[in-house]
């Protein structure tokens, strides 16, 4: 347990109807009470309750700001230690003025995560639930809240822990081998031991089977609109992003630059980057904007390559065709409401029929195909159940092939009769990792590392 008084504003800065301070620590309520007048005492207030009343400056008497007070008691608190909150006018000048009170009182400002790290470090929650919490307040899409949500719940340390519990009881059973060879018999043990190496093979099969679609989830994918000028691209981007975010005209080349913008299709969060149509031109800022697009294609997950199909393909487009045809690639031929003039068998050659889909983007046609389009090539057609644990964190993600990695070498092991002890060796390491993944063998550095990628106040 840590012992000092922390305090920090727990809503953004800025204008808005309640500004909220959070305090923590075993002088959270007598900081609080020595500068709160109301009709009931905080310290003797029961937890869980909710005082009115007003903050005053105790050096001059003055009321500062009209408030309500929360008191939370230990252990039951986020935290596990005294907690209240301070709720008041939202607005930088109010808010500020009951902060630095409070701070006078013998409370210092937390750093960056600090409450989620006392919870974390007073056993409330572990580490992957710790993590999910950062995932849950940059949720971009309502899968990847309920992902985060499910992960803060616990599942994927619920998983973890009996996987863990499952290797310390073949680790006991291989120490009572060692310790009493006189009862081993090898065959038995050998198979008793590969028996258990392929069970939790399939369990981390099982978790790692969802990272891809849980990293995307919670990342979103990087897409880029490319094609030549005057073919649809920042209608496309306007359309998926519902606003007119890129400037639509008939004149070519008006996008200059890359256009930054997320959009939730289906569940999936894009990043979607509306680029300068890619030509030859002696326009020097259209050069910079094409060499640019260039730069965003190489670095995009998805390529959303847009024509026009009222137009035979460019020498530039088939060249982009042999470009993209080993990416991951739709094809969207638009203009559908115009005469058409593109030759498809050229377009089905180099790409699948259900990576070619047909718009109208002034008729709002074909998006509902886009988007089962894009969720075809991510998640075989669509999401998984909403019970699947899924594994979005790139470090739980390292550390879960790591722990099959040992796993993989205790059951290769087993399989050339390798003595009992050295197989131990590779399960107490696959133990170990999947340990640092909840945070029961991890450095104080890490701890901290994470922790700083908190907002303040959280």
């Amino acid at each position: 347990m840590i012992h000092d008084t922390i305090a920090a504003i727990s809503t953004p800065l800025g204008e808005g109807g309640i500004a909220v301070i959070r305090v923590s620590g075993d002088g959270s309520i007598p900081a609080v009470e020595r500068i709160f007048r109301s009709k009931t005492k905080l310290s003797e207030a029961p937890t869980h309750t909710v005082h009115y009343g007003h903050i005053v400056n105790t050096a001059t008497g003055q009321r500062v700001e009209e408030a309500l007070v929360t008191v939370m008691r230990a252990p039951r608190s986020f935290t596990m230690e005294d907690v209240v909150e301070v709720s008041c006018h939202g607005g930088i000048i109010s808010v500020q003025h009951v902060l630095d009170l409070i701070l006078e009182q013998e409370v210092r400002l937390a750093e960056p995560g600090e409450f989620t790290k006392r919870a974390f470090l007073n056993g409330r929650i572990d580490l992957s639930q710790a993590e999910a919490v950062i995932d849950l307040i940059r949720a971009k899409s309502d899968r990847a809240f309920g992902i985060a949500l499910k992960q803060v719940e616990g599942s994927l340390s619920k998983r973890i822990k009996q996987l863990r519990h499952e290797l310390v009881e073949l680790m006991a059973h291989i120490e009572v081998n060692i310790d009493y060879p006189e009862h081993d018999v090898e065959e038995m043990t050998n198979a008793f031991i590969k028996d258990k190496c392929i069970s939790a093979l399939a369990q981390l099969d099982r978790l790692l089977e969802t990272a891809n679609q849980g990293k995307i989830i919670r990342e979103g994918i990087v897409t880029a609109i490319i094609g030549k000028p005057n073919v649809g691209k920042s209608s496309l981007l306007n359309t998926l992003a519902q606003e007119n975010r890129a400037i639509v005209t008939d004149i070519p080349g008006t996008t200059r630059d890359v256009i930054e913008e997320y959009v939730n299709v289906n569940g999936i969060p894009l990043k979607l980057l509306d680029t300068a149509g890619i030509r030859e031109t002696s326009d020097l800022v259209e050069q910079i904007g094409v060499e640019r697009s260039k730069s965003a294609l190489n670095d995009a997950d998805l390529i959303l390559f847009v024509v026009s199909g009222a137009e035979p393909l460019t020498d530039e487009e088939m060249q982009l065709i042999e470009q993209l045809k080993d990416r991951q690639t739709i094809v969207i031929v638009n203009k559908q409401d115009l005469p058409q003039a593109i030759n498809y068998d050229v377009l089905y050659r180099a790409f699948p029929e259900d990576r070619v889909v047909r718009t109208s983007l002034v008729e709002q046609q074909g998006i509902d195909d886009l988007e089962k389009a894009i969720a075809g090539i991510f998640f075989s057609g669509g999401l998984e159940s909403n019970d699947l644990t899924y594994v979005s964190n790139v470090r739980h993600i390292q550390l879960l092939k790591r722990a099959k990695a040992s796993m993989d070498e205790a059951l290769s092991a087993t399989e050339q009769f390798v003595p009992i002890d050295m197989i131990q060796i590779d399960i107490r390491t696959a133990w170990e990792q999947l340990g640092e993944i909840i945070g029961d063998s991890v450095s104080e550095s890490l701890i901290d590392q994470i922790f700083s990628q908190f907002c303040l106040g959280k």
